[in-house]
């Protein structure tokens, strides 16, 4: 069984899955918020509001999947709630689990970006079949 991630873990987590994508950056966007992006575009934002708190882009019907599976996963805090989910430590919530989150957004974001500016292919990196 995977374990749980308490705060500090899921933060680690987060950070150590986004900086192995080509062209990711962190920055701290604010005094409170720090972001990771990829050519200028966050795929993650992330604060402490009592708990960690990691808010991540998905796919809309994958927002209602995850929130309905994930007691920990919220509709996104103070991001477009069909686009973004926010994860919290809690029940599920594992390493595992944050590497494929922090993936599929960082995908969802390179997808958008024109051809030119597209660090990696995003139908052939990861996991990812469209």
């Amino acid at each position: 069984m995977k374990a749980d991630l308490d705060d500090e873990q899921l933060w680690k987590a987060v950070v150590d899955a986004a900086l192995e994508l080509p062209a990711s950056e962190l920055y701290p966007f604010n005094e409170e918020w720090e972001v990771a992006r990829v050519c200028g575009k966050w795929f993650m934002i992330s604060t402490v509001r009592g708990k960690r708190m990691v808010n991540l882009k998905a796919d809309p019907e994958d927002v209602r999947a995850l929130c309905e599976s994930y007691e920990s996963i919220t509709p996104g805090y103070h991001m477009n709630k069909k686009h973004w989910i926010t994860v919290m430590p809690g029940p599920g919530i594992n390493d595992e689990l944050i590497r494929e989150l922090v993936m599929e957004s960082y995908l969802l974001v390179v997808d958008g970006l024109p051809k030119y500016q597209q660090s990696v292919n995003p139908i052939n990196y990861g996991h990812r079949e469209d």
